[in-house]
């Protein structure tokens, strides 16, 4: 396996640290809001290489954070809560954000064949882990306690932009609007572990510490999650990137000081997702998320197909004339593979070749325009019978996820359709007038004919089982 390290800025061999077990670490999401599409293709880019690895022979184990820890909307410590901002806006508390937008980024993950990562962290379990670090980066003098607030001295780590390429100089105050200084710093650029006076009125989320009650620094939250799950070392560790500086520095920054050796040899970062504007946020335009694809008649596997035709390293410009030649390509591609008889000898020999070709497309920096390509390539080719066709794409599909060899849902008649909608509102009566048991027994009734109902903050759906 060949792939692009941010830390040398170029292409290498990819050798794990322990044979061919990799320690793989994706940076999860801040579950104050749904996630958006720019969001979600970094987690598709991730997915693509835990399962490209896999195929290759690697035994690869994922883990991922979920930041349910509200940090600051600023990396310069200023800005606000984003999970305080989250409760505000929709009367909930803090845990009760963190939890429905949890359950909403998993079933993002599902709809688009994202495989859950076999380890998930919630940052809120892990707070004696932080104080364990940040009190040892004390005792050692990589960090110190000013103002009520613990900071990380960078001047003490190693290289500290060498994963960014930054100039220092041009990250002083005054030169760019995003520094701001605060005095209570060593040097402009240090970053806060630890948290012991609020900036904001009535925080929820805190924890005793040796320092006081607070609460923990947005970047020590990754660090500790990885030291708990994997310990001193790390493969692969996997972000947007945006979150190369400062996030990922000051991860280096502080798992290095902890565990006194160089941590995690390969950084890989999958590149913005821009609409024709610049790049896609939550706080921009119309807010593009999977359901309101869903909502608009897109199948969330569209827009998966749409992103594995561009390399993981390019912006993507993301528009809905490009999503529909992107469905309709996807269609086309399954209905033929639908087509395909399953019977005949599967020819080893012949398909050997196409093997190596999609092996090849994984190892080559991760190449997903090229798988898709190779599918194509066997489809075109009158020396393979289609058992072997078949048999060969539903092997790449392992990697792809793109449910190519899945038979479509039967669709519903009008009939069927009015009536199962009919039985929604029937049932959504009765919970109005809190009748729970009818409305339990016409979601009993409906699944007892394979209509499973699901309740989403928009309403209730339905699918055909």
């Amino acid at each position: 396996m060949k792939i692009y390290n941010t830390l040398s800025k170029q292409i290498e061999e990819f050798i794990p640290h322990d044979g061919n077990k990799v320690k793989m670490y994706t940076c999860g999401p801040t579950v104050y809001n749904y996630a958006h599409i720019g969001n979600l293709r970094t987690y598709i880019f991730e997915d693509m290489l835990e399962k490209g690895l896999t195929y290759l022979g690697y035994d690869v184990t994922r883990a991922m954070n979920i930041t349910d820890v509200g940090h600051l909307t600023s990396d310069g410590d200023t800005g606000e809560d984003k999970m305080a901002k989250g409760a505000k806006r929709e009367g909930k508390t803090v845990y009760e954000i963190a939890e429905f937008y949890t359950d909403a980024f998993l079933k993002d993950m599902r709809s688009l064949n994202i495989k859950v990562p076999s380890i998930i962290e919630k940052a809120s379990d892990n707070i004696d882990i932080y104080i364990k670090m940040i009190q040892k980066m004390i005792d050692e003098d990589y960090a110190y306690i000013s103002n009520g607030n613990v900071y990380f001295d960078i001047s003490k780590a190693k290289d500290y932009y060498q994963l960014s390429g930054k100039n220092p100089d041009d990250l002083k105050v005054g030169v760019r609007d995003t520094v701001e200084e605060d005095k209570a710093k060593r040097n402009p650029a240090d970053f806060v572990l630890w948290f012991t006076l609020s900036k904001f009125e009535n925080q929820v989320m805190k924890w005793d510490s040796p320092w006081g009650v607070g609460y923990p620094g947005w970047h020590i939250e990754c660090s500790g999650i990885n030291y708990k799950v994997f310990g001193e070392y790390l493969d692969i560790h996997c972000g947007g990137v945006d979150n190369i500086f400062p996030h990922h520095s000051n991860e280096i920054a502080q798992s290095e000081a902890f565990v006194g050796h160089k941590w995690c040899n390969y950084w890989c970062h999958g590149a913005y997702l821009n609409d024709e504007s610049g790049k896609m946020s939550k706080s921009k335009g119309e807010f593009l998320t999977v359901s309101l694809l869903e909502k608009k008649g897109y199948s969330p596997l569209d827009y998966r197909y749409f992103c594995l035709n561009s390399h993981y390293r390019n912006p993507l410009v993301f528009t809905y004339e490009s999503l529909d030649g992107a469905r309709n390509a996807y269609k086309k591609l399954k209905s033929k593979v639908l087509s395909l008889s399953r019977e005949g000898d599967y020819q080893e020999d012949k398909a050997k070749q196409y093997i190596l070709q999609f092996k090849d497309a994984i190892s080559s920096d991760l190449n997903t325009s090229l798988m898709v390509t190779t599918v194509y390539d066997v489809l075109k080719d009158e020396e393979l019978n289609d058992a072997t066709k078949y048999a060969l794409i539903e092997d790449f599909d392992k990697v792809l996820s793109l449910d190519l060899t899945k038979e479509e849902k039967k669709e519903v008649d009008s009939d069927l359709e009015a009536m199962i909608l009919s039985k929604i509102e029937e049932r959504k009566e009765a919970k109005k007038n809190k009748d729970f048991a009818k409305a339990d027994q016409i979601r009993d009734e409906l699944l007892s004919q394979g209509i499973k109902l699901i309740d989403t903050r928009e309403g209730t759906t339905y699918e055909i089982q």
